[in-house]
């Protein structure tokens, strides 16, 4: 499905998209960096003008997809307030990092009107920006020397409807940690912030 643009104003089912596909990437990204699944089961794949690294396993491809089209969906009704990635050790169930995604939607485009406009080129710009960002992250997280685990955590309006296989979860705090505020984006639909908190070193 094509992204749908007029002249340089992005629809909310368009945004939606734009989002979505990022969360996709993003995820891939930390998984890839944090050394969640080794590299073997990662191919290369151009995006955003960068080298993007995607799982090409079969169970995770089938997990993430079916998180990011109930994520879309959510979006597109401006329901998604909040998309978190947690990393626990496998052994102790100890987050060490929790990266949070915040979304903000334009809430005159959810009554109708039109949004403002803004260049994808400059979209994508931005997009970029983060993912750099999330490949730098080895330079300043600690080490995940044990085995982790991930999981997705999403948050959204009280008014939405959460389908039957998703459970409650409590929000997976982490204990003593420090954060590191990324880069965000915009489609001038939906805003998103990133950043990310991890386990600090016991004194």
């Amino acid at each position: 499905m094509s992204r749908q643009t007029t002249r340089n104003t992005i629809t909310l089912r368009g945004s939606a998209q734009i989002v979505g596909e990022f969360f996709g990437y993003a995820v891939n990204s930390i998984l890839y960096q944090r050394g969640i699944y080794g590299p073997e089961h990662f191919e290369r794949r151009k995006k955003y003008g960068l080298t993007m690294m995607v799982s090409t396993d079969e169970g995770l491809q089938g997990y993430l997809t079916n998180v990011l089209t109930q994520i879309s969906e959510w979006l597109e009704r401006g329901q998604l307030q909040k998309l978190v990635l947690v990393i626990a050790n496998v052994h102790t169930k100890d987050v060490m990092e929790r990266w949070t995604f915040d979304i903000e939607t334009n809430q005159d485009v959810l009554e109708g009107e039109e949004a403002p406009t803004k260049p994808e080129k400059e979209i994508q710009a931005e997009i970029q920006a983060i993912i750099r960002q999330i490949t730098a992250s080895v330079t300043f997280l600690p080490l995940l020397e044990d085995p982790c685990s991930f999981d997705l955590l999403v948050y959204t309006s009280k008014d939405s409807i959460v389908p039957n296989a998703w459970e409650e979860s409590d929000p997976r705090y982490i204990t003593k940690s420090a954060q590191v505020r990324l880069r965000s984006f915009t489609t001038k639909v939906h805003k998103v912030d990133a950043m990310v908190a991890y386990k600090a070193d016991e004194e």
